[in-house]
């Protein structure tokens, strides 16, 4: 454990972010399964927009690297588009 008031504190906000970009992840996570399990266009499409949102909040909050979520997104939209035919 670190003996000085201002690593003390580093570790405690360290911790936090910790938990707070796990959440993020997670979140993340659960609305790009909700889109691969989606089995109608129109589920699909709905679920689409939402993993959308979370992956550019999550870079808007320093989680995800914007060139990783660009690529997730460019997939998801792939695979979108693919369902249709």
């Amino acid at each position: 454990m670190a003996n000085i008031k201002s690593a003390v504190k580093r570790i405690e906000v360290i911790r936090k972010n910790t938990i707070r970009n796990a959440a993020i992840k997670t979140g993340v996570k659960t609305r790009l399964r909700k889109f691969i399990e989606a089995e109608t266009k129109e589920e699909a499409a709905k679920a689409f927009k939402q993993a959308v949102t979370a992956l550019d909040k999550a870079v808007a909050k320093g989680v995800l690297h914007k060139n990783t979520v660009a690529r997730k997104k460019s997939r998801l939209a792939k695979r979108l588009n693919n369902m249709a035919q």
